[in-house]
């Protein structure tokens, strides 16, 4: 009889669960959606009760199927830079204030102050920011001092849900580094960073290997979600640590994009890669020995649903009408419009942007707007002006590395229109996996197979993750999008005081 190991990916709209066998096999998926509440303008939270439940409804869907006896281990994938305050209990506080969530820019200011951006960066292999969990609980200090002062542990998604299974505070190292506080030179929470902003060392929990097992599920959490008591509760990792792994990315050199929600380029290596401008982070990859050095933009499959949302009505209103698929309609009017779109481009800062600008105050915008330009021209810009963004970030990297092959994973590149576009403005062979959107879940089951000794080792994830298709550069395309993008890059800095005044 096979065996199994079940993945959650705990992501900003949901929960997906996923069953694999120990071989690779993915038997089925399935997905519970949660509510997001955006407010005042750059605040974003999410009640974790509603992750729990996400999760216990879709773990008892894919164990209806399965004896759940047969299941070795769970693991999870989860949303990164969140700031959860439980009690001693295990109680949430408040909702979670997700990585989203860009109201902390007076603490990011003070953490400045307090610690040096230069000295931070160099500790932490980020810098600082409102985005992380530090800020967001030095925010607390001061607007909401009845958590600050109950809080006994700070947790990220999957860390909650590991309590929930298991009773135990702990978090992986890929998600303290996620939190500003980590020191990423040793693996240890940084005493410099948290004595500097008078923050006690021990609301953070212990942080472990990713394939840890850090517990097993309780009788009660057993009860609630399907799992058998006593099955292995492997710690996991952050999205970007699990997607890195799913990608397949998993030795010094090797580099993968995820072009999601959010969107990242990643490139692994053995080392910090401390650029001289602080653009990019440092994370420690689920692999240990390895880190992952990224630059994130905030909005890139959030640009295209806005565009999906507000310039593709037509294209909605005939799939409706005629039946197919509202993607491919969408596709086709993209290639209405030629490469550079005659000089217009869209500039994807929706909610502030992360690298390379790391500027909450950001804003989007089309530029270059004539009175001959079509709908076509401004949709297809959209997916330019996302890949104008990446190429910035890229470059950054190719200042300590020759990169020129990369992986290519999340749902803006199932489309080949927009693989092509990001190929050639990239100046990279994208190659795509076996699996679109699944490379996080991939991710967190091989560390649920490692953990629990199923899979001998990571160069197993072959069997669960490869490539199947790449789309190398096209030289003609590339000139007009080398031409583009020092525009696009121009504006920021010639916007950068208006946005603030906006």
């Amino acid at each position: 009889m096979p065996k199994y190991l079940l993945a959650h990916d705990l992501g900003t709209s949901g929960n997906k669960a996923t069953l694999f066998t120990t071989e690779g096999e993915l038997i089925r998926s399935s997905t519970r959606a949660y509510p997001t509440r955006y407010y005042n303008g750059n605040w974003a939270e999410q009640d974790p009760e509603d992750w729990w439940k996400a999760v216990c409804d879709s773990s008892r869907d894919l164990l209806a199927a399965v004896d759940p006896a047969d299941v070795l281990a769970v693991a999870f994938s989860g949303q990164m830079m969140g700031c959860l305050c439980v009690d001693k209990s295990g109680t949430p506080l408040a909702d979670s204030i997700i990585w989203a969530d860009m109201r902390a820019q007076d603490a990011e200011r003070f953490i400045i102050e307090r610690v040096g951006a230069r000295e931070f960066f160099h500790i932490a292999g980020h810098r600082p920011g409102a985005s992380y969990a530090l800020a967001k609980f030095l925010w607390l200090r001061e607007e909401r001092p009845d958590v600050y002062r109950n809080t006994h542990k700070i947790l990220q998604a999957k860390d909650y849900m590991v309590f929930k299974l298991t009773g135990r505070f702990c978090t992986d190292y890929s998600d303290a580094g996620g939190t500003n506080a980590f020191d990423m030179n040793t693996f240890t929470w940084s005493d410099a960073i948290l004595d500097a902003v008078n923050v006690p060392r021990e609301v953070f929990p212990e942080a472990v290997e990713s394939t840890r097992v850090v517990g097993e599920v309780t009788a009660a959490a057993a009860e609630a979600c399907g799992l058998k008591k006593g099955t292995s509760v492997v710690m996991g990792a952050g999205d970007g640590g699990c997607g890195a792994l799913g990608a397949g990315c998993i030795q010094n050199g090797d580099t993968y994009c995820c072009m999601g929600t959010s969107a990242w380029i990643a490139h692994i290596s053995d080392h910090l890669i401390l650029d001289e401008e602080m653009k990019l982070v440092n994370w420690a990859h689920a692999v240990p020995g390895l880190i992952s050095t990224n630059g994130t933009m905030q909005c890139a499959g959030t640009s295209y649903s806005w565009m999906k949302e507000t310039l593709a009505l037509a294209e909605q209103f005939a799939a409706e009408r005629e039946g197919g698929d509202v993607y491919q309609r969408i596709d086709e009017a993209i290639e209405r419009a030629q490469p550079g779109c005659n000089g217009l481009y869209y500039v994807p800062y929706l909610c502030g942007e992360r690298c390379p600008r790391w500027d909450a105050t950001a804003k989007g915008g089309f530029y270059g707007l004539k009175m001959e330009h079509t709908r076509y021209d401004m949709m297809r810009s959209v997916v330019e002006g996302i890949g104008y963004n990446m190429r910035l970030i890229l470059d950054i990297m190719r200042a300590s590395a020759d990169i020129r092959d990369i992986a290519a994973i999340g749902g803006l590149v199932r489309s080949r229109v927009n693989l092509k576009i990001l190929a050639d403005i990239l100046n990279a062979r994208l190659r795509t996996l076996n699996y679109y959107d699944e490379a996080t879940s991939v991710g967190a089951a091989v560390l649920a197979g490692v953990g629990c000794g199923a899979l001998k080792s990571f160069d197993e994830v072959k069997k669960f993750s490869w490539s199947v298709d790449a789309c190398p550069p096209d030289e003609l395309d590339r000139e007009v999008y080398e031409k583009m993008l020092r525009c696009f890059d121009d504006t920021y800095y010639a916007m950068r005081d208006v946005y603030r005044r906006l």
